[in-house]
């Protein structure tokens, strides 16, 4: 991550939720897995006090994500650490962008974003130094896995400044934004487009210890 306060989304109605825990009931029948990658939670810094920051504020940004917490509403740490598996859709041609400070390419075809600005007023946490710490290890594993599955994605800043714990540095992604910033950090973005033809769905698993993101189409 870069510095400071992190960047705010855009949900757009195609998107498909699903917070029930346990087995992965596809929206699309018939579909197959073309990638899967997990990550440990417990394993994000070496020192345990800092670990829990960026633990938190990964599962925070699902949780903003996936609209369990809305930006202005109390939070409740229990329900965010509690384990999920989620699901949204992404239909062919669309872009997920971690956040929606946008390069110009990308305006008019991003179709959802985490929702979250990063930022100590939606409770994000800091390691007393940065604010945020952790998003960039989750924006990381997506790029990792949709790289995987053939999607097309693009990275501008690389994370190369800091290693990112089980996720090889082509892998890197650097995030950073504020509110209302228009394109201002485009570049410090992750653009995923389905390039597919078709529908793809994301499939995020939280058992309580490790994140695994499975991305699933039609057979």
């Amino acid at each position: 991550m870069l510095q400071a306060a992190l960047a705010s989304a855009i949900i757009v109605p195609l998107v498909s939720l699903s917070n029930s825990i346990g087995l992965h009931t596809p929206s699309v029948p018939n579909t197959v897995t073309i990638a899967s990658r997990t990550i440990s939670l417990e394993v994000r810094h070496p020192v345990p006090v800092a670990n829990e920051v960026y633990k938190d504020n990964i599962l925070l940004s699902l949780a903003y994500q996936r609209g369990s917490q809305k930006f202005g509403q109390p939070i409740d740490w229990a329900q965010v650490r509690a384990p999920f598996t989620y699901t949204h859709q992404l239909e062919a041609g669309k872009v997920y962008a971690f956040h929606d400070s946008l390069l110009p390419k990308y305006s008019d075809k991003v179709a959802m974003t985490t929702t979250a600005h990063f930022s100590a007023d939606e409770n994000f946490k800091s390691d007393g130094y940065l604010m945020g710490n952790g998003v960039c290890h989750l924006a990381s594993l997506i790029n990792w896995v949709a790289r995987d599955a053939g999607l097309d994605v693009v990275a501008p800043t690389n994370h190369n400044f800091a290693a990112i714990p089980e996720i090889s540095p082509e892998y890197g992604t650097a995030i950073y934004a504020q509110k209302d910033s228009g394109s201002t950090y485009g570049n410090q973005n992750l653009y995923i487009t389905n390039n597919h033809g078709k529908t793809v769905e994301f499939v995020y698993v939280y058992d309580g210890q490790d994140l695994t993101i499975k991305i699933v189409e039609q057979s």
